[in-house]
């Protein structure tokens, strides 16, 4: 028996040595938009040291199930990668009877992109901080409106985590997009919304809008000079888009270490972090083990504001 073992793990070393040996798939979301973008960014970047073509594979389904599958059901070869947003290890907490378990069924190699949302507000209203919006919404419950985007995307989860540290009642009007949902709030139809910083910018530089904070826990590259929500009146408040890389289980570590190296050099190179910022996101990295923990720490803070908020995909 330990001879077999031993055979079958000098076969995946050498597997590993010579790898890649062939072009490499990465599936992602939908095509045009940010996960796209970085996907192919990352499959251009990371395609010369590799030696080998990055093929995007795009597939359009609710919470990255076709995509998912796709990885999961896949050799465990390193020929086969997954690119996509946290709510692929979110989805469970939306919907009955998910077919994966991110942590059982995904190697991660390393998370790529952190994309905070921003606060805005329309300028008439009297407010130009956190925690003077927190104060109107609590004198008058109900009656402040909000433009939503979608159930359980990013820019909804920083409205209800929003909603619940603060103990406030904002009503929310759901609308079909980004675009109208910030049309609304420019034309006074709502008082606030929770943007991506890629299309909130060219509004508030206009003075059309008002940004109050960022959801970041940190101050970020993307709004230079904005506060925090949490350095702004509620202390502890973080919510970020996130988008990580996987291979399926049971890869071999050399090759998930291989991935690592080159995506995270890739990430860190000076042009790149510009390239990535000027679409509204903010290259990540760091190791395997890193994004895992980042995985079941963000499963148990939003696992519960899910199931409280009782949000469903």
């Amino acid at each position: 028996m330990c001879c077999v073992t031993a055979m079958l793990d000098g076969m995946a070393v050498a597997d590993a040595q010579n790898y890649p040996s062939q072009p490499v798939r990465i599936v992602t979301g939908g095509p045009g938009g940010a996960l796209d973008l970085t996907a192919r960014l990352l499959a251009q970047g990371i395609a010369g040291s590799l030696g080998q073509q990055l093929i995007i594979e795009n597939r359009i389904s609710a919470g990255g199930a076709l995509a998912v599958q796709a990885v999961i059901k896949a050799k465990p070869d390193g020929y086969t990668l997954l690119v996509y947003g946290g709510n692929i290890w979110l989805f469970q907490f939306m919907a009955d009877n998910v077919p994966w378990d991110t942590i059982r069924d995904l190697a991660p190699i390393t998370l790529v992109i952190r994309s905070p949302s921003v606060l805005l507000v329309h300028p008439t209203l009297p407010v130009k901080s956190v925690a003077a919006l927190v104060a109107l919404a609590r004198n008058r419950p109900g009656e402040l409106n909000e433009a939503g985007i979608g159930s359980g995307n990013a820019t909804h989860m920083a409205s209800e985590l929003f909603k619940t540290m603060a103990k406030i009642n904002i009503v929310r009007v759901p609308y079909k997009g980004g675009g109208p949902a910030l049309n609304a709030l420019i034309g006074g139809e709502v008082q606030l919304t929770f943007s991506v910083t890629g299309a909130a910018l060219p509004h508030v530089k206009s003075g059309r809008l008002r940004a109050l904070a960022i959801t970041s826990a940190q101050p970020s590259p993307l709004m230079p000079g904005l506060a925090t929500v949490a350095a702004s009146g509620l202390p502890g408040y973080d919510a970020e888009s996130l988008y990580a890389m996987f291979a399926p289980a049971n890869t071999p570590a050399a090759i998930i270490n291989r991935l690592n190296q080159e995506t995270v050099r890739f990430l860190m190179l000076p042009d790149v972090k510009e390239k990535f910022l000027a679409a509204g996101l903010e290259p990540a990295g760091g190791t395997p083990e890193q994004l895992l923990a980042t995985i079941k720490s963000d499963m148990a803070k939003w696992g519960k504001l899910i199931r409280d908020a009782g949000i469903r995909e």
